[in-house]
């Protein structure tokens, strides 16, 4: 144990603060009045609960784990180490491979703050995720988890518990009070009223002490300036505690705060447990005086309990160890380095840990923590079988706590406003939808009905076609899937549903993406000269509306059904095989896995992927490429197909007949032809030169000339819509069967 930590001394350990965060001198001239007191650093001398809500004693928590072990699955292939994300390499998840969690027990009490300590790698966050059903998919984990006795299910402890995770996830153009009323119009049971929601929304406000900034964004990280880390935290904070949980979770909550920042949250912390809650948190290298801020601590090791109990009993314990904390020394840093596996020193660090958690096992709190834990999982046996909630309701009750109509509501009215006040969506692309009109009807100016202005006109329409596919595409690819892991979050925590989500942003969506066609083709329609006829305007108006919703839509398709149904094609693939780690990174090189050799699969692949580029490609190159510029970078060759087969860079009846159903997905067919019909369909004479052959003599001719014919009008608009609903269908059963396999239980 000598090589694993400092040198011991034999001195008796002097705490540096009293429990009350004062010196034992307090006293100023003699003073020993109540009224004044001289805080020590980074204290404050107001109550620590004087603003919280009491939790009523019949609805406080105990919550108790037993036999808690986590095993890693052999074969599974992490996404962020795959070039292909979204490629499914999940094999053999039956076989256990390492183990992180080696049969841990506990259990935490209402009103008490517990600390889950250990250097890194210790297992703190893989026991948090565990006790909170949110361990990753190449994970299984075995063992009981009960509230006051009862065993409980993911659904059941969400709609019990608040989960404050490590790295936040806000809408940033939303201000602080914003996101609260939004969190309390889907958090809070049906039966409240909209005045007892607003109301409980100013409480947290003055709780969380965020009202000097409740009318500030929140912000967005690089563009827009928002408030800082501090109240971010505590806003988390804020969102958790509106529903006034009996039971909190916490990964690292001070990680990356000062010190002054980081005692803030503690003492938010401290002032929930006091409150009546049960507060579970993992914290990264506290300070001293954190440090007696924690009721309880649980020492983590190498996937084992070193020390569960308080602070005091911890002294003693490793004391009895003959491994005291040195005076004037942070006993979480001590500890910390004591239980830490020193590089070069694995071996003996190793022995040394598993004799303390040897003997922790072994003592008077270690056998305590055992039979207490031991009868919650006699509790489950008894009702083996049934999981149940708290309130002895079945475990298949919804987690949802508003109506359907209200989280609808709640999702539109969020997403109206993240698109108003999002300054990437709205200044950027109005500017850029006035600017690119300005340019093109400056370019193609005042175009008259002969030879050069037919040619110059069919030109200008197919860049109508052109600008409203890049410009709603690469939109999408930077909007809609930024906010797709506050959406998985949201859904998780059992905010709102998937259906309520996908229909709110398509609703909110619609205002944007009819009023920037209609100003790109006011702007430049008469500029350019195109068919003056008044009904004819109002066409092109609609035909161009249907175009950007056919190009919103097919890229609100592509991520989803790409990770969905690449996923589970290569899953298929890959099932006959032992060793499919290196699939994707040495595909250049020759090999054979199992029965089935690379080229087969390659082969394979390529015809999947060729199959379903026209259908997903922008969340395609989402899903396949690590960054949004790689993504915006790659995007534009890869729309080149839908390009060719829109019939102006290449005839209609030319297109090979193995890739005529390809041109059947092409939104730039529909478009092409539909507006040229508008355009041409009424012109009865063209001017010519004399004795040019080569010049049409009406509109009829140039639309032959595309082998375009005027009576598809009707079938090419009523395929737009066809367009349209197929891609947003498509994409909301994909994103239904993403956040399936995101909230699929891994517990074995």
């Amino acid at each position: 144990m000598a090589d694993c930590s400092r040198k011991m001394f034999n001195d008796e350990r002097l705490p540096l603060f009293s429990k009350n965060g004062y010196t034992s001198d307090e006293s100023i001239s003699g003073n020993t009045s109540n009224d004044v007191v001289v805080p020590v650093y980074g204290t404050t001398c107001e109550p620590a609960v004087s603003n919280a809500k009491l939790v009523p004693v019949e609805e406080r928590i105990t919550y108790t784990w037993s036999g808690i072990n986590v095993f890693t699955n052999v074969g599974m292939v992490s996404n962020e180490s795959n070039f292909f994300p979204c490629w499914n390499t999940n094999l053999d998840q039956g076989v256990q491979g390492k183990h992180l969690l080696k049969n841990v027990s506990g259990m935490a009490y209402p009103g008490e703050l517990l600390a889950i300590l250990g250097s890194s790698g210790a297992g703190k966050t893989t026991l948090l995720n565990a006790l909170t059903f949110r361990s990753a998919k190449n994970i299984t984990v075995t063992g009981t988890r009960c509230v006051n006795g009862t065993t409980v299910n993911s659904k059941a402890l969400t709609s019990l518990s608040a989960y404050v995770q490590q790295d936040e996830l806000f809408i940033g153009s939303l201000t602080v009070k914003e996101h609260l009323r939004f969190q309390a119009l889907v958090r809070m049971d049906a039966n409240i009223s909209y005045e007892e929601r607003m109301q409980r929304v100013n409480e947290v406000i003055l709780e969380m002490t965020l009202n000097k900034c409740e009318n500030t964004c929140i912000g967005i990280s690089g563009r827009l300036k928002g408030i800082s880390g501090g109240e971010l935290k505590r806003l988390s904070f804020a969102a958790e505690v509106l529903t006034n949980p009996s039971l909190m979770f916490c990964d690292e909550p001070t990680s990356g705060l000062d010190s002054f920042m980081a005692l803030n949250v503690v003492q938010t912390l401290k002032s929930m447990a006091q409150s009546g809650k049960t507060v579970i948190c993992t914290i990264h290298q506290p300070s001293s005086e954190l440090y007696t801020m924690f009721d309880k601590l649980l020492l983590m090791a190498e996937g084992r309990i070193a020390f569960l109990g308080t602070p005091e009993d911890a002294d003693l314990f490793f004391r009895e160890l003959e491994a005291p904390c040195p005076k004037n020394y942070n006993p979480a840093d001590y500890f910390i380095q004591l239980l830490a596996i020193v590089p070069g020193n694995e071996e003996s660090c190793r022995n040394a840990v598993n004799m303390i958690c040897d003997r922790f096992q072994r003592s008077e709190a270690g056998v305590q923590v055992a039979l207490e834990s031991a009868t919650a999982s006699g509790e489950f046996l008894r009702h083996n079988g049934t999981e149940v909630w708290l309130n002895g309701n079945n475990g298949n009750k919804s987690p949802y706590k508003a109506s359907w109509c209200a989280q609808f509501r709640a999702v539109v009215w969020r997403s109206w406003l993240s698109i108003i006040k999002e300054p990437l969506l709205v200044r950027v692309r109005l500017f850029q939808t006035i600017l690119v009109s300005l340019v093109l009807g400056a370019i193609y100016y005042g175009q008259v009905i002969n030879q050069d202005g037919v040619m110059n006109i069919n030109g200008a329409i197919f860049l109508f076609l052109t600008n409203m596919t890049f410009q709603n595409v690469f939109a999408v690819i930077n909007v809609f899937s930024a906010e797709l892991p506050i959406f998985l979050r949201e859904h998780k925590n059992g905010m709102y549903r998937t259906d309520v989500y996908f229909l709110g942003k398509t609703i909110a969506d619609i205002p944007i993406f009819i009023f920037l066609p209609i100003l790109f083709t006011a702007i430049c329609y008469y500029m350019i000269g195109l068919n003056s006829e008044m009904p004819r305007f109002f066409v092109a108006c609609g035909i161009v509306i249907l175009v950007a919703n056919a190009a919103t839509s097919f890229g609100k398709c592509k991520e989803p059904l790409v990770q969905v149904v690449g996923g589970q094609i290569l899953k298929k693939f890959a099932q006959s095989q032992h060793e499919i780690k290196r699939v994707s990174m040495e595909a250049a090189t020759p090999d054979r896995v199992g029965q089935v050799d690379l080229h087969q699969r390659t082969n394979s692949l390529n015809l999947f992927f060729g199959t379903i580029r026209p259908l997903f490609l922008g969340y395609l190159i989402s899903c396949i490429s690590p960054t949004v510029a790689m993504a915006l970078s790659i995007g534009p060759p890869l729309l080149i197909p839908f390009l060719l087969f829109g019939g102006f860079l290449l005839n209609i009846k030319s297109i090979p007949i193995y890739f005529q159903w390809l041109a059947y997905l092409s939104w730039f067919k529909y478009g092409n032809e539909a507006l040229m019909v508008n355009q041409w369909d009424n012109i009865s004479s063209i001017q010519c030169p004399a004795g040019n052959s080569s010049c049409p003599k009406d509109g009829h001719v140039v639309l032959e000339v595309y082998s375009f014919a005027s009576e598809n009008l009707a079938l090419d608009i009523c395929s737009l819509f066809g367009l349209i609903i197929l891609f947003r269908v498509l994409a909301f059963c994909a994103l239904l069967w993403k956040t399936y396999k995101d909230t699929e239980p891994n517990t074995a």
